[in-house]
């Protein structure tokens, strides 16, 4: 900073130099840098006096007082800065721990009053509480996971089943199937067998069976599985058809025509299969059968 003071000072004198000699030329000429060298070339004389240097040299000594002056400001600024900072650290940490020991001393004498007993006794208690809760909830959850398993084992029998039945089913149609396609009796009787063993309440079966047992020939059997399958269901039309038919096949006709008008109550199609089958030849001069059967015809033999 100093140097640059300097040079704008000797720059001043040499303008001043410059500007004399200037005057001396004439107004209307301008300096040119020709000139210029010149004139330093021709210098007789220093530019500058001993006035100038030792005014240059109080300058150059009060900038540096005045340097000192403000470092030593400055330097003085930062301690009180830290001394503060410092001063409000050590107050800032009195305060903590004096807290720290008004709570310490406040618990201690929230202890004192109160007793080490009572805070055991109020932990037990609060543990006693806790346990007791817990076995509770413990408790009332087994319940009703017991609950639900209880109802997944048994969703899980009617699913097996309904699975078995559904099997059961298939198999059964299975064999109805079979049944139909059979030309044989004694084949078709088999396989009606077979139904049965799978389901014994099986009424179709038992009057089915008994159909082909007419064929062969077997009327007091066929009685009997009439007679079984009108147990289970007493308003079956196929079972009373065909024990009408077994009936007649062995000369009870009152008791044929009787059961065969329960089957024409039923379904008025056994009618007409009435009029066509075999089992009633020797019925057809019967008036009960021919009154039940051809009603609202002429005669049995027109047909």
């Amino acid at each position: 900073m100093i140097r640059h003071y300097l040079v704008f000072i000797l720059a001043l004198i040499f303008a001043g130099h410059l500007h004399a000699q200037g005057q001396e030329l004439g107004p209307d000429k301008e300096l040119t840098d020709e000139d210029l060298e010149g004139s330093i070339k021709t210098l007789e004389k220093p530019m500058y006096t001993p006035f100038v240097e030792l005014y240059l040299l109080d300058e150059t000594k009060a900038l540096r007082q005045d340097m000192q002056n403000t470092r030593a400001e400055l330097i003085e600024k930062v301690v009180e800065k830290e001394l503060s900072v410092a001063d409000k650290s050590m107050s800032y940490a009195a305060d903590t721990v004096t807290y720290f020991f008004y709570l310490i001393a406040g618990a201690t004498s929230i202890l004192v009053v109160i007793g080490w007993n009572s805070i055991r006794d109020m932990r037990h208690q609060l543990t006693g509480l806790a346990e007791e809760r817990v076995n509770e909830l413990v408790v009332e959850y087994e319940k009703r996971l017991k609950a639900i398993e209880v109802q997944l084992q048994q969703k899980s029998e009617i699913i097996h089943q309904n699975q078995a039945e559904i099997e059961l089913t298939n198999e059964v149609h299975a064999l109805w199937l079979k049944a139909s396609q059979e030309t044989s009796q004694q084949n078709k009787i088999n396989t009606y067998d077979q139904i049965l063993e799978l389901r014994p309440d099986d009424v179709e079966a038992l009057s089915y069976k008994a159909d082909a047992v007419l064929e062969i020939q077997e009327p007091l059997w066929a009685i009997s599985l009439c007679n079984r399958a009108l147990k289970l269901a007493p308003d079956n039309g196929h079972a009373l058809y065909q024990l009408a038919c077994a009936f007649a096949e062995i000369g009870r006709w009152e008791d044929a025509v009787a059961n065969l008008a329960k089957a024409i109550e039923i379904s008025e199609a056994y009618r007409d299969d009435a009029s066509v089958d075999p089992s009633f030849e020797q019925l057809h001069d019967h008036e009960n059968f021919k009154n039940l059967v051809y009603i609202d015809r002429d005669d049995p033999e027109d047909t």
